[in-house]
């Protein structure tokens, strides 16, 4: 795999897409030598729809992945805002409260 080609798979996340996608890209060595020589540019061209194919459907993935997490990350922070409203108007409620009882005492 080249220089190019090795940024690309590298970015790739998961080890297991690395390694289908190296597959797909080096079985072009084993399919070529035995493809009759009036067949080759098709096999090329095949091969070539298939790498990008390849490459289109982990884009994809990598994508679905990062908005879920996205999501994930912005549930999270609305809750530990929520959790944080909450807590200062609990705090709010206990010092009225206590702002009342001493008024009561005077």
């Amino acid at each position: 795999v080249g220089g190019a080609h090795n940024k690309t798979i590298a970015s790739l996340h998961m080890d297991s897409w690395r390694t289908e996608m190296i597959a797909e890209i080096n079985r072009i060595n084993q399919v070529l030598p035995n493809t009759p020589a009036d067949e080759k540019t098709e096999s090329i061209k095949r091969w070539v729809d298939s790498v990008i194919d390849g490459m289109d459907h982990y884009k994809a993935e990598h994508h679905r992945y990062v908005k879920q997490a996205v999501t994930l990350l912005e549930l999270a922070l609305w809750k530990a805002k929520l959790a944080e409203k909450e807590e200062n108007s609990a705090e709010g409620r206990t010092n009225k409260v206590k702002l009342d009882a001493e008024s009561v005492r005077k």
